[in-house]
């Protein structure tokens, strides 16, 4: 099967003329060809037909109706039905009235097609390429994971996958795009040290989340000497403890079982010094009576002391809470447009319905701006709406701190 040349991308006269006059508002359908152009051109599928062959449908116009078809929550035979029924639709593909539209199976059989060679990805890159020449989405911004206003990568990962496993790869992708954020507010499942030094020295972006607390006995207490309470000094290869002994071994760094762990370094004391400490009790519990201090390496160790010093800012609290409308987001995608529940089986089938999904939810949020406009603020709930009648002063996110 081979592309078939369409007739032209324009949308006839009859067709516009009678979508304006039933939907003078307009519809998201007709947003797409508006505003976007139709999102797609044949020209961008060339590589995925034979060159001869049986002349198939636009494949431009079976992405339009895909992402339509989940946009509303359609079946293949209730999309197919809308090709040929709905104005909207016509517009939208830039279809005659009287154009008979397709049979529903052509949905399953693109959708084969996708499959193949990372082309749901591709299909992505291509939507948020026409996104960004129309100036809705740019580069070097603050973005959000797991989920921002507009959804810039999907990411399928099987249920026993750790987060942290996913950020490379987002990297990545949204660098091969150009849609690299400045800073990326992510929650505590994606941050480490290890993340946090690499993505800031390769793709030059500022990752910023909670890392992990001090796990160590004495800091989850708050007595003895945690960690934080020993002098490193990595010229001399040294550390110094609160009662002023020196380590006698340096070893390290090692490398961890995980890829994002760092690695550690670790200092040991001796016998000789730790069992006549007066100090002992609070600072060990060991059956050998010795202490150990594990610590990654100087740029790493500069890192967590700056992270954590950070987070207790209410600067930095106050710009990570634009982090808690993520959840909001997830809502959307689950409950309105059924994203944890799967059409098909397989992995594969799955990210091709998460991709099909995201482009969807794109769309349905930036068609209802204005040309040029930013979002609109959310409406204030009930609860806020007490507040001010009572005038209470609310913050702008519960998160943040005064």
């Amino acid at each position: 099967m081979s592309i078939r040349p369409r007739l032209g991308a324009e949308v006839p006269e009859l067709t516009a003329r009678v979508a304006r006059a039933s939907n003078p508002a307009g519809t998201t359908a007709m947003w797409v060809r508006d505003r976007l152009d139709g999102l797609w051109e044949d020209e961008d599928f060339a590589g995925w037909y034979p060159r001869d062959g049986r002349p198939g449908i636009s494949p431009a116009q079976l992405a339009t109706v895909s992402v339509l078809q989940f946009l509303l929550d359609l079946s293949d035979r209730d999309a197919a039905e809308a090709v040929r029924c709905r104005i909207d639709f016509k517009y939208a593909l830039g279809l005659e009235l009287d154009d008979p539209g397709f049979h529903h199976s052509v949905l399953g059989d693109f959708r084969e097609r996708l499959l193949e060679e990372g082309r749901a990805d591709r299909l992505l890159d291509l939507a948020l390429a026409r996104l960004k020449e129309a100036g809705l989405v740019r580069e070097r911004t603050t973005q959000r994971t797991d989920s921002t206003h507009v959804i810039t990568d999907v990411a399928t990962m099987p249920a026993t996958s750790d987060d942290r496993q996913a950020l490379a790869g987002i990297h990545s992708r949204l660098e091969r795009r150009g849609l690299l954020p400045g800073e990326h507010l992510t929650d505590g499942g994606y941050t480490s040290l290890v993340h946090m030094e690499r993505v800031s020295r390769e793709h030059q972006v500022t990752l910023t989340g909670p890392l992990p607390g001090n796990r160590t006995r004495q800091h989850r207490h708050q007595e003895g000497y945690a960690r934080d309470d020993f002098r490193i000094d990595y010229d001399r290869q040294e550390v110094t403890c609160p009662q002023g002994q020196v380590s006698k071994g340096w070893h390290g760094p090692y490398p961890t079982s995980s890829p994002d762990a760092a690695p550690l370094i670790v200092a040991r004391f001796t016998k000789e010094q730790c069992q006549p400490c007066p100090a002992r009790a609070a600072c060990t519990t060991s059956g050998d009576g010795k202490r150990t201090v594990g610590f990654p390496p100087r740029e790493l160790l500069e890192l967590q002391v700056r992270n954590r010093a950070d987070q207790q800012d209410p600067a930095w609290r106050k710009r990570y809470a634009v982090r808690s409308g993520v959840e909001g987001t997830v809502c959307e995608l689950a409950h309105g447009h059924g994203m944890r529940h799967c059409r098909y089986r397989g992995q594969p089938k799955a990210h091709l319905q998460h991709v099909l999904t995201a482009i969807a939810v794109n769309i349905e949020r930036l068609s209802q701006l204005p040309p040029g406009e930013n979002p609109a603020p959310r409406p204030p709930t009930a609860f806020q709406d007490y507040l001010d009648q009572h005038d209470i002063k609310r913050l702008r996110s519960w998160r943040a701190v005064s």
